[in-house]
């Protein structure tokens, strides 16, 4: 891969009053003043940030007086990774940071959904829902450490009943109503929940999607499940189906209906906060436990410091609820800005595909910070939206990016079609650490394509297959350092095999300590002042779908249940300047063709088993799924190839099952790429 070669002229650049009012530059007023530490720019102080741990992270705690108590008497102990211990002795309620915000007059949550419609919450209202739900899942039965799980969309209820949850230190996990009872019934039943809160249905573009029967079927397989709270969504008098009813259940506005105090319960800072889901490219999906303590520091640190939110401003994030971005957008809150739930189609809900529909709900909903899936801004520069021209956009300072790598050419559409004052901050991390590796910052310059900096605290590098760093060339992205937000363990992983091998099983340092591999191809740019970094896309074969990452074990096992499909092989193409692409390759039996009543059959099963997002751009037709010796497909080698790296660079031959099975794959390849944009 050839790094792009981009002009060193920013495409912005902060005035002063930009950077008076940013919070990092308070941040290094009070560390001038509170410790008397100076630093020449930022990449001095997240030079600092990374080499005495110590030193920067209890400067978050206190910076933003952060609700430890005790605090902690370390910042860290046990530090090489993995197993790093944060913030010992210290007991703390993630939630304690949301509500101290209550006497705030602007709205915590504003929200606009096409079955739920339009409307505002208080901080005060929403402290009193809070409260209310909490102790109705208290009288069912929920204590510390119990799994409390949502089939739920982008609207106000789920984001109080996880706060809801949280506050009694119960387990938070998250599905959306739109993934099907295979992907929904392999992420639940992995961590045995204890309540379910569950809608009947959605509405998407304009239309109507019931979800009773696909939730009776997840139910059916989680016997953990002791009781329901319904949430009728789509329609007011929908009956609850079988299984919620052969369960003790109650209505949403039931659980609301008794005002009771909220009192988060301080946990230890490494008590679980919630579950999110990550994929490898065998078994079932990862599920990863982050804590509270960790989630809090890190999310001042990513979502408040970084993104520059204040009290007031207005955050919105087109996501899905299954998409950990959700999470990040949730802890917005946290600085006392007000979140912007959008609950429907990116496009609207009339019979035209509307690309302008998200920038006149930034507009309606007055939002400062609008932020979408680099996917979206894509497809809205292809739609030839001009922003300016169909929304009043005043009240937007901060456009955010997210999910996949956003091109030079969607950077620059930005810029020529909005206003030339806006502040772009790309983004880029991960499910694993619910939070951002390189992210941006409002005292920094913009450059076409490229994130600006890198996240205090995180001492990322781009490293060769010889663990050698580079800089301004292409190479894996690792994490040298612990981070607060790192996985406290993932659920079910008794001796912690399944998180080693997931991230630490590939680099090691100098003295031979592991080093956290992320799965990213990153090259890190120099520029004055930070070191910025471009996104190459996936270095593994994960399947990263609107944002949404999903192991290809998960394809396979509803491809394959097909009988006229033998072998199945999944390859998802996102690489920086090309259209996102994910072909399957299926091995059929003998005597089947893969005609078109067969394709959409796979198609179907795809979108009611996965989600709509998860059906292949192409199925195309093979002799024969490469296999290595021992039997594992050959994701990753037929990816590179397809990325254009020769056949000797991706895979020895020697190592395969059947060798002349990968030779029809680098014929395809070579096809692939001469009819590909460039």
């Amino acid at each position: 891969m050839t790094p792009s070669e981009h002009p060193p002229t920013p495409l912005w650049t902060p005035d002063a009053h930009r950077r008076d009012r940013a919070l990092i530059t308070a941040f290094v007023q009070w560390l001038q003043r509170e410790r008397s530490l100076h630093f020449d720019g930022y990449e001095a102080l997240w030079q600092w940030s990374v080499q005495d741990t110590e030193g920067f992270w209890r400067a978050v705690l206190d910076f933003f007086a952060l609700p430890f108590d005790p605090p902690p008497a370390r910042m860290l102990e046990d530090a090489p990774m993995p197993g790093a211990r944060w913030f010992p002795g210290a007991r703390v309620n993630f939630v304690q940071q949301v509500l101290r915000h209550e006497g705030l007059q602007t709205p915590a949550i504003v929200y606009e959904s096409e079955a739920g419609g339009t409307g505002e919450i208080g901080w005060v209202e929403l402290r009193h829902q809070v409260g209310a739900v909490a102790a109705t899942l208290r009288a069912l039965g929920v204590q510390p450490g119990d799994r409390v799980a949502g089939y739920l969309p982008n609207i106000p209820q789920t984001v109080v009943a996880f706060l809801a949850a949280a506050s009694l230190g119960a387990i938070w996990t998250l599905c959306a109503p739109d993934m099907g009872p295979v992907s929904v019934g392999d992420r639940f039943r992995q961590v045995a929940p204890k309540v379910l809160i569950a809608v009947d249905g959605y509405r998407f573009a304009g239309k109507p999607f019931d979800r009773r029967a696909p939730l009776d079927e997840i139910l059916a397989g989680l016997p953990s499940v002791q009781a329901v709270l319904w949430v009728p969504h789509l329609g007011a008098d929908a009956a609850p189906p079988p299984q919620v009813q052969a369960r003790r259940w109650l209505p949403w506005a039931d659980a609301l209906a008794t005002p009771s105090a909220v009192a988060p319960e301080p946990m230890a800072a490494d008590h679980p906060l919630w579950i999110l889901y990550s994929s490898g490219t065998t078994g079932l999906p990862k599920p990863i436990v982050h804590g509270h303590g960790g989630m809090l520091a890190n999310g001042m640190v990513n979502m408040v410091l970084h993104n520059d939110l204040h009290p007031g401003d207005r955050v919105l994030w087109a996501v899905n609820t299954s998409w950990m971005v959700w999470n990040a957008h949730i802890m917005s809150l946290l600085g006392g800005a007000t979140v912007v739930l959008y609950d429907g189609s990116v496009t609207g809900d009339g019979p035209e595909h509307d690309w302008g529909h998200l920038w006149k709900l930034a507009g309606r909903t007055r939002a400062t910070f609008f932020g979408a899936g680099a996917a979206i801004h894509q497809a809205c520069m292809k739609a030839g939206i001009v922003p300016r021209d169909i929304a009043d956009l005043d009240a937007l300072h901060t456009l955010g990016s997210t999910g996949s790598p956003l091109s030079p050419e969607a950077c620059a559409w930005m810029y020529a079609s909005i206003r030339p004052d806006l502040w772009l901050n790309v983004v880029s991390g991960g499910t694993d650490l619910a939070g951002g590796f390189l992210v941006g910052l409002p005292t920094l310059p913009v450059y076409l394509g490229e994130m600006q900096c890198r996240t205090l605290g995180a001492r990322v590098e781009a490293w060769s297959d010889e663990c050698r760093p580079v800089m301004d060339e292409v190479g894996e992205l690792v994490c040298v350092n612990p981070l607060p937000s790192m996985p406290l363990f993932f659920w079910g992983d008794e001796d912690g095999s399944r998180y080693r091998e997931s991230y630490f099983d590939t680099f090691q340092d100098a003295a031979g300590r592991p080093v956290w591999r992320h799965g990213d191809w990153l090259r890190l740019v120099p520029r004055p002042g930070a070191v910025g970094g471009v996104i190459y896309g996936r270095s593994d074969a994960t399947i990263n779908r609107q944002g949404v990452r999903m192991g290809t074990a998960e394809f396979y096992r509803v491809v394959e249940q097909l009988e006229e499909v033998a072998d199945s092989l999944v390859v998802d193409l996102e690489y920086l300047g090309r259209p996102s692409w994910m072909a399957l390759f299926v091995q059929l039996r003998p005597g089947i063709e893969l005609d078109e009543p067969l394709r959409q059959r796979i198609r179907q099963a795809l979108r009611t088993g996965l989600s709509a997002r998860h059906v292949p751009d192409e199925i195309v037709p093979v002799a024969l799924v490469p296999r290595t010796i021992t039997g594992k497909k050959l994701e990753l080698p037929v990816k590179k190839l397809l990325l254009g790296q020769p056949l000797d660079k991706v895979v020895k031959r020697d190592a395969l099952a059947q060798p002349a099975a990968i030779d029809w794959f680098v014929a395809f390849a070579q096809d692939y790429l001469a009819r590909s944009p460039s």
